[in-house]
């Protein structure tokens, strides 16, 4: 107990450091935690995405399991039959661990002719194929219409069957009727059962999920018995050979976690191996393991990507720890140093101060878990960099995971707060004395030439990247997606550190060249500042660099967010080409000459101008047809029929894309009725200049269209030259030409405006609407994307606690500074420069290291972004093909964030040392003593 009462009127003493400690530590913490946690909450979203996904009519995460007979005559294992129904009854839904949704078995002798039994006394003599079964869960399911339900047994020989009302009515049966039916049994011999219909039946709902394997058509043609009667008489007492037995699942898996993954998938491994141990011939036919496994798959590789993206933001927290702890120790130095004067050993120090450190880690990582749950959801609302929008909540929550990482993140945090301790406790008071007189050393890793090291490593990985040996993007899903791999992101953390740590080893050069070059023209002011910086710029260094980094990450982070983010929406934005894709069901006549052939009548197009929301609405014709150039067949092209006006009005364009503005070109095209764009491969290809005739023969009779270029353009809206050669002429000058052929409808939509309002609109006004495509869904979902949702929450969050760190590590490295400088200060006051001189002094300490720092961040980060953001031009989150070209955007926006943000941080390093310097006294400075 006095050693916990002296750690803390220690951490009372040196509380300021005491509580910034703790908050690295409990920001390393939650960080760490909130990943797992975004990640678990990520996974109950696809999963809720999935089950609303049918695959072959049946729920996502169906079970069937199912016992099929060998087809020879052998006795059904009735004890193995029994045990098997048990265990999946009773024990199955225990293993699974989720409630059940849907839940149906049965039981089936062999597929039977049947025939009346009256057949030879004036009965029917028509032959029916019919199955005899018993079904679970009927007396719930069904209702009843005529008769009742079947007796348990055979009644005098006969076995009482209830029939669907429909098959009932098809075959002309009615309640009372018998039929027999022909079975084997376990000797080989066909045994004839003799079943009356005892009553008919109807579905309650035939889209209860009970009936997703054995629906309606499979009832229709069974001849349902009770399952009493199906196992004890016709099983057991006539020993008849049952032909299968099926057991059906439908499990809820909305509140799975990624933990409950490897248990679940491990359960369904096994399924059929015990299944099997207890009936042989059966076996799983319908499983949910494949997409559990996809589930785990995406689990894996979401955390592992953004542990990526946040390790060099947990790895400036815990250098914020280690430089906050350091000096911390420095200020203690000499209590240190009395202790182990004293007689205390290092060892004892250490364990000392590592208690400390363990008690301070104990409560962050409490204090962390709630900042964790905040910090998830903030990664789950980023829609962009910095950039936040209120989306539904995604359901995070507390995971063994989370605990886990926390638990990691926050041990490494203390170890890092506890590894500067033994160099200090090893220091007696002599040896502290002889330490501080020395002469700053150059930090290790620059005798050690770490920073070129470093640089030499980032660019190998830019060699590898750049000759396609490692990638930056990854397809799943055969192909269907692709995934930004962490590489992308950790090779330029690399870069700009090494780079950071280069510069630094520069700046002493810098100054010490300036200092000579600028030495008699200087105020004294600047002399003194940059000749203290020369001397001591070691003491400097963990300060600049990590500004260095929070700076050059913010900006290579928020291109790369911006960058990924503009160029899928301008590839999303190209496919469609405008905001609403429609395609109305034309009315048509057929030829009578020719059943090919078909007129059609085009429905009125001014009603789409007119929908509510709608701003403007185009008509885009798309036809295929051969070309001819000066006689001769120049290949296939697309041609696209427009309305130069109304186009302008609806598609979308980006401007560079262009040699000139686009409507430059639609102007052109608006000057002939025969003009005609073309794309620039094509007229490469083919030698065309604007003012060249060309024909091109389309529509059902290939019609030849004369056509005159006006204009040569590398890219159109929703069109690819890669794939197809394009032109694009006036649709009123082909609709003269050819016959009319349908066409979209492009719509250019108010902001917020829905589609579903203009869809029934359209509909009262007699419009059929066979297709809509709409582009701003397809942005939403694609923002919406787990994957692009969490790189963008880990980087905004990661800067933003970047500047945490920074602004904390700046204010308490100045603090820590100018108590260290108080007797120096107040001599160089005593010796006449005023207190104004001083405060011009420390303003251009700070400009000289933290405005450097600003620039040289802003620059790395620049030329990082120059160097690697390239790379993204493989795929992008959701795949699709980099048409539009790639490019890198930097958004003003974001730069001017960055410049707040460092101003707020120059604007409190300067109140503080303003407030310092006023609470400067020249009789307490200048005496006897050491510093503090």
């Amino acid at each position: 107990m006095r050693i916990i009462a002296y750690l803390l009127l220690k951490m009372w003493q040196n509380r300021w450091f005491t509580l910034s400690t703790l908050l690295g530590l409990t920001v390393a913490a939650a960080f760490a935690m909130s990943i797992p946690m975004y990640a678990d909450g990520t996974l109950k979203r696809v999963v809720s995405q999935s089950l609303q996904e049918q695959t072959k009519g049946l729920p996502a995460a169906s079970l069937y399991m199912k016992f099929q007979s060998g087809g020879g005559a052998e006795q059904t294992d009735l004890e193995g039959l029994a045990e098997l129904d048990r265990w999946i009854n009773e024990e199955l839904p225990g293993r699974i661990g989720f409630p059940t949704e849907a839940f149906s078995s049965r039981m089936s002798l062999p597929m039977s002719t049947v025939r009346s039994a009256q057949a030879g006394t004036g009965g029917s003599s028509q032959l029916f194929r019919m199955e005899l079964a018993a079904q679970s869960g009927i007396t719930e399911l069904v209702d009843v219409l005529e008769g009742k339900m079947p007796r348990d047994g055979m009644q005098n020989g006969v076995v009482e069957a209830l029939v669907l009302n429909e098959t009932l009515s098809r075959y002309g049966w009615k309640i009372g009727d018998s039929f027999t039916y022909d079975s084997k049994n376990a000797d080989g011999k066909t045994k004839r059962l003799t079943v009356r219909i005892s009553g008919t039946y109807k579905l309650k709902d035939e889209t209860d999920l009970n009936w997703a394997i054995d629906g309606k058509e499979k009832l229709a043609e069974t001849l349902l018995v009770s399952h009493e009667t199906m196992t004890n008489d016709l099983l057991k007492t006539n020993r008849l050979v049952l032909d299968s037995a099926g057991w059906f699942y439908a499990f809820d898996l909305r509140d799975i976690r990624i933990s409950d993954l490897s248990s679940l998938i491990g359960e369904l491994q096994r399924l059929e191996i015990n299944l099997h141990r207890m009936l042989e011939n059966t076996k799983v036919n319908l499983s949910f393991i494949d997409m559990l496994h996809e589930f785990n798959r995406q689990s894996v590789v979401l955390q592992a990507m953004l542990f990526a993206l946040a390790a060099p933001v947990l790895a400036m927290v815990l250098y914020f720890v280690t430089l906050n702890a350091k000096q911390s120790l420095d200020r203690q130095r000499g209590d240190i140093s009395v202790l182990h004067s004293r007689g205390a050993s290092p060892r004892q120090i250490t364990v000392l101060y590592a208690i400390e450190a363990a008690l301070l880690g104990a409560a962050a990582l409490m204090i962390g878990l709630g900042l964790a749950w905040l910090m998830a959801k903030t990664i789950g609302s980023s829609s962009g960099f910095l950039s936040f929008v209120g989306r539904k909540s995604i359901p995070v929550g507390w995971n063994k995971s989370a605990w886990l990482f926390g638990i990691v993140a926050t041990v490494l945090a203390v170890i890092a707060t506890t590894a500067p301790i033994r160099k200090y406790a090893e220091a007696s008071i002599v040896q502290h004395t002889q330490q501080r007189a020395r002469i700053d050393r150059p930090p290790f890793w620059q005798r050690l030439y770490l920073d070129v090291a470093l640089l030499a490593t980032a660019g190998t990985g830019w060699y590898l990247l750049d000759a396609g040996l490692i990638s930056s993007v990854s397809q799943s899903g055969g192909g269907a997606t692709a995934e930004v791999q962490p590489v992308i992101f950790v090779i330029p953390a690399i870069f700009l550190f090494a780079a950071g740590l280069l510069c630094l080893r520069l700046f002493p050069l810098l100054l010490r060249s300036w200092n000579a070059l600028m030495r008699n023209r200087m105020p004294v002011t600047m002399y003194i500042t940059l000749t203290q910086l020369s001397r001591s710029a070691a003491g400097f260094y963990p300060l600049m660099i990590l500004m260095i980094l929070t700076i050059g990450l913010g900006v290579y982070n928020a291109s790369a967010a911006r960058t990924m983010d503009v160029n899928a929406s301008d590839r999303t934005n190209y496919q469609y080409g405008s905001d609403v894709l429609l395609k109305a069901a034309w009315d048509g006549v057929q030829d009578e000459n020719d059943a090919n052939k078909i007129y059609y009548n085009e429905p009125s197009f001014e009603a789409y101008s007119k929908l509510e929301g709608v701003e403007a609405a185009a008509r885009v014709m798309r036809a295929t047809g051969k070309v001819e150039i000066g006689g001769k067949a120049a290949g296939t092209a697309q041609i696209v029929g427009i309305d130069n006006d109304d186009f302008s009005k609806t598609a979308w364009f980006r401007e560079d894309l262009f040699p000139i503005h686009p409507f430059y070109y639609l102007n052109a095209l608006g000057k002939a009725e025969q003009a005609v764009l073309l794309s620039s491969g094509f007229a490469e290809k083919h030698g065309l200049k604007e003012g060249d005739p060309l024909r091109m023969t389309i529509g059902y009779g290939n019609e030849p269209v004369e056509l005159v270029v006006v204009g040569i353009v590398p890219y159109w809206p929703s069109l690819y030259p890669e794939e197809s050669a394009f032109l694009v002429a006036n649709l009123d000058y082909l609709y003269q030409q050819i016959e009319k052929m349908p066409y979209e409808v492009w719509l250019n939509m108010e902001e917020g405006a829905k589609l579903a309002p203009a869809l029934e609109t359209l509909a009262q006004l007699g419009i059929a609407i066979s297709e809509a495509e709409d582009a701003r869904g397809a942005l939403i979902e694609r923002r919406n994307h787990p994957a692009q949702g969490g790189v963008f929450g880990i980087l905004s969050l990661g800067f933003l606690i970047s500047l945490l760190v920074s602004l904390l590590g700046y204010l308490i490295f100045w603090f820590f500074t100018l108590s260290r400088r108080v007797v120096q200060l107040g001599i160089l006051r005593a010796m006449g420069l005023s207190r104004g001189q001083l405060t011009g002094m420390l303003l251009l300490e700070q400009l000289f290291t933290t405005g450097l720092s600003v620039v040289a961040g802003i620059g790395l980060g620049t030329i990082a972004s120059r160097l690697f953001l390239p790379f993204l031009q493989g795929g992008s989150v959701e795949g699709t093909r980099q048409v539009p070209p790639f490019r890198i955007v930097f958004e003003a926006e974001d730069t001017l964030k960055l410049y707040i943000a460092m101003g707020i941080m120059l604007a409190s390093g300067a109140c503080l040392l303003i407030l310092q310097l006023r609470r400067l006294r020249i009789t307490q400075a200048v005496k006897l003593g050491e510093e503090r």
